[in-house]
């Protein structure tokens, strides 16, 4: 694998972000459009919040992974992380944990500390991804980082060191 790039999302990475989410679902249009909306304050999941955020990991000019999120006050958390996606070559690489990293230090940033996520309960794989990352569950789909500083690399105010 060559040289991975993280950064925060940019409309150009729009294009190559829906590609990995038509890999699942839906077209590339389809998803193009829902993104930009998305980013674009127009299409909004219930009880969000105006501010989002993405990152992308791109390995030259390829969009191979990427991770949304938003604030919001559903289910009494402060944010919620929207999509995470990785290129099938690249699952198992650390990217996913990686992104995810990077959009709990933006939650932390935005003092947001109780993150959820909306998970397929027989999505066994996204399930014990979450929760290997510290995800509790919340309800039958929805699972819930108490505290996202630990994903983020820092202690919350209750940890001793």
């Amino acid at each position: 694998m060559s040289h991975l790039l993280y950064r925060q999302a940019e409309p150009s990475d729009i294009p190559g972000m829906a590609q990995l989410r038509a890999l699942k679902r839906g077209t590339k249009e389809y998803w193009t459009d829902r993104i930009t909306q998305y980013f674009d304050g127009e299409h909004n999941p219930q009880h969000a919040l105006p501010s989002r955020v993405g990152f992308v990991a791109r390995e030259g000019e390829a969009v191979v992974g990427f991770i949304t999120g938003h604030l919001t006050r559903r289910y009494g958390c402060d944010g919620e992380l929207q999509w995470i996606h990785v290129a099938p070559e690249h699952r198992r690489s650390g990217i996913a944990s990686e992104l995810l990293r990077l959009l709990a230090v933006w939650f932390v940033e935005q003092n947001a500390f109780k993150i959820c996520v909306d998970i397929d309960p027989s999505n066994l794989t996204g399930l014990q991804f979450y929760e290997r990352h510290g995800a509790v569950t919340l309800n039958p789909h929805w699972l819930v980082w108490n505290d996202i500083r630990t994903v983020a690399g820092q202690s919350s105010p209750n940890v001793t060191a």
